[in-house]
């Protein structure tokens, strides 16, 4: 099954959206926390919202980011709503995070083998 951003749109790593509403996501650093939290165990809202000294509400809208973005999913047991992490959402942003790096990595040699040569002239 593939992850689906709200109103049923796949989430396509060449869908520019979707790496920007992950990104958004992971720039607070409570999300950032909430996450690394996740990554050890799945969590209810309450147990996420403990070390926080903030309105329940409040949280609650980090982890509605934290869905929105595909990074968490949440199901509801009884009254409890429990948060895992969506691991597979990293993915696209490590894939853009990777593009990138080879691009400047690129550029840099570039840059590095045009200087060597301005060297090379002046030398002579």
């Amino acid at each position: 099954m593939t992850p689906q951003a709200a109103g049923g749109v796949p989430r396509h790593a060449s869908n520019p959206a979707v790496v920007d509403q992950i990104f958004r996501a992971l720039s607070d650093p409570t999300r950032r926390n909430v996450l690394e939290r996740l990554s050890a165990r799945p969590s209810s809202v309450s147990e996420l919202a403990a070390p926080y000294g903030m309105a329940l509400p409040s949280f609650v809208e980090h982890l509605k980011v934290l869905e929105g973005s595909g990074l968490v999913r949440s199901h509801k047991t009884g009254r409890v709503r429990t948060y895992e992490l969506a691991p597979e959402q990293l993915k696209l942003a490590e894939d853009w995070l990777g593009r990138q790096r080879k691009l400047w990595e690129r550029r840099l040699d570039q840059l590095d083998d045009y200087l060597l040569q301005l060297k090379e002239k002046e030398s002579k």
